[in-house]
Formats: C-alpha cells, structure tokens, sequence
C-alpha cells in the first residue's frame, strides 16, 4: 500500500492524489523541466545523425565519426540518467512485479539501444565486420534511444496536464462561495468570516450577495438566481420559511435567513466533493499499445535469448560476440520508434480538426471513448435550449392591440431586473417599440408587477397576482393559459384598469440544430436522456417536440449523478452534456463529458469535450471524429510494429545460413525511419476528413 504520490509499486504507472492540490501543479511542472532538458540534448543528437543523410554532409567537414559518436554519447547521457530516468525505474518495477506495460517495452528498448551503442564506442574492435561501416565504426544508436524517451516524455507530460484538469474544475466551484458574511445579533450586524459561521446564526443577505451557506429566510423576501444548482435560468421568488442554498445569488432585495448547513455540509460543498470524487473513480486507461506490449514483451524476450543461445552454440567465432550482437540487434528493432508517434500523432491531428469544426477535445481518452458511446444524457436548459427565456408571443383580447399590450408591459417591466421582464423589454426594443416612463411602480414578490403606464393601471403576472387586485379571469381566458402552461411555457396575464386584456408566453427556444442532432445520435444507435431540473410540464413539451422516449424532469444533481452510475452498471458507455455548474458532478462521473462553450466555466473544466458552439451538433461531429481517429490509430500501430516484427527475425540471424546475411544496423535504421513515416502520413490523411 502507498499513501504517496509516484510511481506504482506493483506496475510503475502513476499514482495521484485523491485530492487534488497545489502536488499536481508541482508534478507537471517537475515534467515539464525534465521534457525541456530531453528535447535541449536530444535534438543535436538528431542534428548529427540527420547530418550525414545531407548531400556533401556539412557536419563532417567540422566533426569526424569518432568525435561525433563521443559528442552523441555525451549529451545522451542528462536525457538517459536525469530527463528520463522514471522509465527505467517503472520498466523495472514491472518486471520485478511481472505486470508488463508499455514502459517495459520502453526500458527494454531504449536501454538495449544505449547499451549496445555504449560498447559499440568503447569496443568497437569486438564486432563483426557487418556491423561496422567503411571507417571501421560500429553505428551508434543513441539517437533512437534518445527520440523514444523524449516521445514517451511527452506523452507523460500531457497526461499530467490532464490530471490538473479537475483541480480547475474544484477551483472554479470554489469562486461561488463567498469569504464573508453579515452576522446578525440583535440590532448590531458585522461582517465575518464564513468559516465562523455556526447553525442557528443568523444572517444577513444584501441586494446582489452571494447567499454563504444553506438555511432558509426568517424575514424578508427576495428573487434568488438558483442557475448554478438547478441549471434554470429564471430566478425563484423566496419568501419567509423558504430554503436558499449557498453559492446562488440574491437579487434586489435584502432578508435575514438562518444557518442550518454550514462548512460541508453545504449544497456547494457536496458538488464540490462530487465533482471530485467522480473525477478520481476512473482508472487509467491502459492504452492498445500496453495491451501489445504485454504481450509482446516476452515473446521478443524470449526471442532474444533463444537467439542468444542458438549464436553461442552453432555460431561461428567469436561465438559468444555474434550471440551477444544478435540477441541485442533483436531487443533493438524491436522496439519500434514509431511506436511513441503511433498514438500521439493520430490524436494531434484529430484534435486539431475537431478544433477546426468547433470541437474542443481535451485528451485522447476522450476521443477512444466517444467511439464505443452509446448512452447519451442531456441536460435541457443552454444544451438542448437557448438557456435564456424570451418572449414567444403576445395574446389579446377585446380588440386591443398587440404591439400596445407588449408596449405598456415592456414600459412596465423596464423598471425590474427579473429576467422575464428583461425578455419582455428586449422582445420590444427589438420590435423598435419606444417605451413610455410608468409611475407608482411596485414589484410584487412571487406575483409579477403593478404600475401606471400612459395614465392607465397596468398589472403583469400570474393569477395570485390578479386575485389579489381583485381582477377577474374569465374561463375561456383560464383555459387558453392552461393550455400553454401544458406546453411548458411561462404565462403571465396583462390586466388594464382592472381588466385582463391578455397575456404574455415566454418560453426558453430549443436550438435549431437540436432536433436534428438527436435524431442522428438516436440512428447511430445512441440512446438519448434528456435529464432537467426544469418542471414536468416543460420536459415532456421538449421531449415531444425533439421524439425523445427517456426524460426525467425535475432532477437535482446528485439525481443525474445517480442515474449516470445506474446506466454504467448495466455497462453502457455514458455520454453526457451540460452546461451548468449543477451538471459539473455527472459530466465529471460520465464516461465522456461534453461542455457547451457557452455555459459555465466549471462544467467545461469537469468535462472532456466542449463544443464551443453549444450546438448538440458538435456531439455527431465529436463521434464520427472518434470513430476516424480510432480506427487511424490502429492503422498506425500497425505500421509501428509491422517493419519491426519482420525485422525480427532478420535480426535474430535467420538468412544468416543461406546467404552469409546478418541484419545491417543501416537496414534497421532504414526500417525504423520507414514505419514513422507511415504514422506520419498516415496520420495526416486526418485532415481531408468531412465532418
């Protein structure tokens, strides 16, 4: 057991901290300097070994072979023993515990790669003429030993920006809580610290505040924007004896409320410590090129000794010299250079198209998995929706204009700051109506708004707030509200001197690429969920309107959580996209979560995928990406290891009886520099891909 972070003691992979902290900041960065000292000392390498493919070679009019191949040694040496170093410790570990990884397959590699040319420089009179060139020097092999470490580093080095990704996700949870509060006590109020605050406190709450911890109002009213807990845009009214959550923000109005949750147990407090427990319950993916090199690993092994013992028995002499050099030549081509360019490659250019077409992947376990999803959770508000209400339509009734009635509402509503009277003041700015200055204004908590608009008595909203001025409501006028109540809209009635002369239907648009996203989702095979915290009535509007069969209103976000965890344990591959704080924790439990780039900065941390658009379509996109990319990076591998496993046996000396051939360190090379290529340009096939 390890309480530490580092490296596996059973297997040498990373180990992370179950919380995060500034130590993940420190173990990027700690890579960061070792993947800049690697690249500082391995590209000179490449500088002097490239150097002798250039017509008339330049570098050798300035460095003979001997004081090139001692200048390759030496600045080998920091990138081997300094930059590098873990891989030789995790491929050791592996061995020592017999769980054979891609590290194994790297130490194995890259160190017979430095062995071999460590003796070649020292002795190089010990090797077969095959192994020399015209000078009489044996080719050296620190250049591929040096690439394949540098490569393998970078690798490491993306995934710990990876691992950082949650601590910013808990980061941007954290800015919601506020650092202070306003106690209350008697007729005397100070400002405190939150950490002070104990239940039972009572506290003060201002205009525009964000609200400290959970408890529920003892006096007062006020509207609260609950956006970053529910998802839904328009704010709830709150009265006395109502609950309000900490991290959501007051309106304009003050009132005292009771702590009755403080410190964890807070609402914002359990998102933070879902986001977090999500983020760390998934294992690391073990990539394909591990699962080879399980496999691989002790077959080439093997392999190698038998080459070895073969040699030292039926070789000609120095016997003992032709077994050695087989056996590592074997070790050599066997570990392809490719194979560090193999995976990287493929995703560099997938993400690069993907960013192109507005889709923002973050790391390539995002785009190995978009391929198998097949469950697809939604959230409704900013996903599925626009995210912000607007003004559908205006009725009316007695003959009165409609473009009037919008008038005296818009001229009303422009003295509030609720957002349905913003929808209603944009609608008619939009519409050039000019609007009038009211009087006696006065906004009616959780009933709508009264005043004198053009020397008439105007009162908006819902039918409390008619009952209460004594307006009567027709039943025809009851019915057609209803009606629309059903479909999920937002109604409010527009009386005139006492008289309902009509009303107002607000509603939040669906996106117009929703419908078709969907639809295709659902003909590749993919199940969607539409998950909402909004009312049943406007769920099952929305889901008719897009076909959807699986909905569930009403949702909090331990319940989308909740029935995330349930999907995988049938074992499906869960999807799921969101845009709002409350949807951090199941974007973070998913198996791929999808930010809009619209919504809120703490659910593009938690998630893999954000579609800078907000547009569901980024979704098709994201997975016929997936499927592109998956299947280019199995051509790759293949390409990684073809050359190399049919050098193999070359290597091991197999023509060596029928024609006098061993495998020339030149072919190897050539062999070596051919499958990177392939990857290469196989990988760059990616950016002619349609979307």
């Amino acid at each position: 057991m390890q309480n530490t972070p580092g490296s596996c003691p059973i297997c040498g992979m990373d180990l992370v901290k179950a919380n995060p902290d500034s130590e993940e900041d420190k173990t990027y960065k700690e890579l960061l300097k070792n993947f800049k000292v690697a690249v500082i000392f391995t590209l000179p390498i490449l500088i002097i070994v490239m150097g002798e493919m250039i017509p008339n070679n330049p570098i050798t009019k300035y460095l003979n072979v001997e004081l090139k191949n001692w200048l390759q040694f030496f600045l080998s040496l920091p990138v081997v023993f300094y930059a590098c170093w873990m891989f030789f410790q995790k491929a050791w570990n592996s061995f020592k515990t017999g769980n054979l990884n891609m590290f194994s397959l790297i130490g194995i590699g890259a160190g017979a790669a430095f062995l071999f040319s460590v003796v070649a420089l020292l002795f190089p009179e010990i090797f077969p003429a095959q192994f020399k060139g015209s000078d009489g020097s044996v080719f050296l092999y620190f250049e591929a030993a040096t690439v394949i470490l540098t490569l393998v580093l970078l690798g490491q080095l993306l995934e710990a920006k990876a691992h950082s990704q949650t601590s910013g996700a808990i980061k941007e949870l954290l800015k919601l809580s506020p650092t202070e509060a306003t106690l209350v006590i008697g007729s005397e109020e100070k400002t405190i610290s939150i950490h002070d605050i104990k239940i039972g406190d009572l506290l003060r709450v201002k205009p525009g505040d964000k609200i400290p911890v959970d408890g529920s109002i003892t006096e007062g009213h006020s509207s609260v924007d609950e956006s970053m807990i529910t998802g839904e845009p328009i704010p709830v009214d709150k009265k006395e004896n109502d609950s309000v959550s900490s991290g959501t923000i007051n309106g304009n109005r003050s009132f005292i409320m009771v702590a009755e949750k403080v410190g964890d147990e807070t609402l914002l407090s359990q998102i933070i410590k879902m986001v977090n427990d999500a983020s760390r319950s998934k294992a690391p993916i073990q990539k394909l090129a591990d699962t080879i090199s399980k496999y691989f690993v002790p077959i080439v092994i093997v392999i190698a000794v038998i080459t070895f013992i073969i040699w030292r028995i039926y070789g000609p002499d120095p016997a003992l010299v032709y077994a050695f050099v087989n056996a590592i030549a074997v070790l050599i081509i066997a570990c392809p250079c490719a194979l560090g360019l193999a995976t990287p490659m493929s995703v560099m250019v997938g993400v690069g198209k993907g960013a192109q077409n507005g889709v923002l992947i973050k790391n390539a376990e995002a785009l190995e998995k978009m391929n198998k999803v097949d469950v697809l959770i939604t959230d409704k508000t900013g996903t599925i929706t626009e995210g912000k209400p607007s003004l559908e339509k205006v009725i009316s009734y007695n003959n009165v204009e409609e473009k009037d009635l919008l008038q005296m509402s818009a001229s009303l509503n422009s003295q509030s700051e609720h957002p349905l009277a913003e929808a209603i003041v944009h609608k008619a700015k939009s519409d050039n109506i000019s609007l009038s200055k009211p009087t006696n204004f006065e906004a009616v908590s959780g009933k709508g708004v009264v005043g004198v608009v053009n020397e008439k008595k105007v009162a908006i909203g819902n039918g409390k707030l008619m009952e209460s001025k004594g307006i009567k409501i027709s039943s025809d006028q009851n019915s057609d509200v209803k009606r629309h109540q059903k479909q999920g809209k937002t109604v409010s009635y527009i009386a005139i001197d006492d008289k309902v002369e009509g009303f107002l239907i607000i509603s939040d648009a669906i996106k117009s690429t929703s419908k078709q996203a969907i639809q295709s989702l659902m003909n590749d095979g993919v199940m969607v969920y539409m998950l909402t915290g909004d009312n049943h009535n406007t769920a099952q509007a929305v889901a008719k309107e897009l076909n959807l069969t699986h909905f569930k209103a009403e949702c909090l976000p331990q319940d989308k959580l909740e029935e995330i965890k349930r999907l995988q344990s049938e074992g499906k591959i869960v999807a799921m996209a969101g845009d709002g704080i409350n949807d951090a924790p199941a974007l973070a439990q998913s198996d791929i979560g999808i930010a809009m780039g619209t919504g809120t900065d703490v659910a593009i941390e938690s998630a893999k995928i954000t579609l800078l658009k907000g547009d569901l379509q980024g979704i098709v996109k994201a997975k016929k990406l997936s499927e592109n990319v998956m299947q280019n990076i199995k051509q790759n591998l293949f390409f990684a290891f073809a050359y190399n496993i049919l050098g193999i046996p070359i290597a091991a000396g197999i023509l060596y009886p029928f024609f006098g051939m061993l495998l020339s360190p030149m072919i190897a090379a050539a062999a070596m520099s051919f499958s990177s290529v392939s990857v290469i340009a196989n990988s760059l096939r990616l950016k002619g891909m349609k979307l």
